[in-house]
């Protein structure tokens, strides 16, 4: 990756894709279960994916950030800042890597919402 000279990490407080942090733990219980993310989310009564990114628009603005190279796999995130006028110059992935321990994870991740994940990361 380049040398940018500058660089935002914006928290946002949504855990468990905006279910909460009580539920995101009654959630791992489902999913100790058997239950995969979004199907675990869906039981609680919950849309696999809640998170609003609207209060970024109003973040960027006050940081005087004009366009951004977002780091996700993720496209809703990108379709949702692109949404709001925030200019999403590029998507750069982020892969962890594959293993026994989040092979379902990662599969549900790239097969029921979508995230862009590498051939390599998921085999």
């Amino acid at each position: 990756m380049p040398h940018e000279g500058a660089g935002v990490l914006l928290y946002l407080n949504q855990e468990g894709r905006g279910i909460g942090l009580i539920n995101k733990i009654r959630a791992y219980q489902l999913q100790d279960a058997g239950a995969d993310t979004v199907e675990a989310n869906e039981r609680l009564g919950f849309d696999a994916d809640l998170r609003d990114y609207t209060m970024c628009r109003n973040m960027f603005a006050h940081l005087q950030v004009g366009s951004v190279r977002l780091m996700t796999n993720n496209p809703v995130k990108v379709n949702a800042l692109t949404k709001l006028g925030i200019e999403v110059q590029d998507r750069m992935p982020i892969e962890t890597g594959h293993n026994d321990h989040n092979d379902r994870y990662l599969k549900t991740k790239a097969g029921k919402l979508g995230h862009l994940l590498s051939q390599s990361t998921l085999s």
